[in-house]
């Protein structure tokens, strides 16, 4: 295993991923927009933002930039927000215990840290009133930086977003909304 390189950030480099995430987000959200109480997932590799390969080069200070603002929009939007951790620990993700409690997810015992979760989910999971771990979800929405492979975490059927903004730092952005799945055939009528 390659080691682990904790990365620096200036603050004018800082700034700018703070606002590059902030349009992001604002974007993700006006394209989808979700109904108050929806679930985002959103996960994210600072290594990938940085340029780095994903795992090798995580950055605390901005995986906490990136958690404030996904917290601060699904404030703003009255939606809740799930954190997705690295394959260290299945993916699970962070969020509210309200959150959990609300759709009935399975809380598991585990903490994100850096090496163990992602410096993202790290940072989120401190940030968040009282935070729990749960195996996996069904959001309605979702935001994907640095190819983590969110799409487990969506309902079916996913909807891509097309974001002005397609990289954050270096990192490839995926967006997704979803809808209910269309059934019946070709006499069926849809809403």
């Amino acid at each position: 295993m390659s080691e682990y390189i904790e990365t620096e950030l200036t603050a004018d480099e800082q700034a700018a991923l703070r606002a590059d995430t902030r349009q992001i987000l604002a974007e993700l959200l006006e394209a989808a927009q979700p109904e108050a109480g929806a679930l985002l997932v959103v996960g994210c590799s600072t290594s990938e933002v940085l340029g780095q390969h994903i795992g090798r080069a995580g950055c605390e200070v901005l995986g906490k930039i990136i958690a404030e603002e996904v917290l601060a929009a699904a404030k703003q939007h009255q939606i809740y927000a799930a954190a997705q951790c690295c394959e260290h620990l299945n993916r699970a993700l962070a969020l509210e215990k309200a959150c959990a409690q609300h759709f009935g997810y399975q809380i598991v015992s585990a903490v994100p840290k850096p090496h163990a979760g992602g410096s993202f989910a790290a940072a989120f999971y401190p940030l968040l009133e009282h935070p729990v771990l749960v195996e996996g979800v069904q959001a309605d929405l979702g935001l994907d930086i640095g190819l983590t492979l969110i799409g487990m975490h969506l309902k079916r059927v996913a909807v891509p977003l097309r974001l002005s903004v397609t990289h954050l730092g270096q990192a490839v952005i995926t967006a997704a909304k979803t809808r209910p799945p269309l059934i019946g055939g070709e006499r069926a009528q849809y809403q």
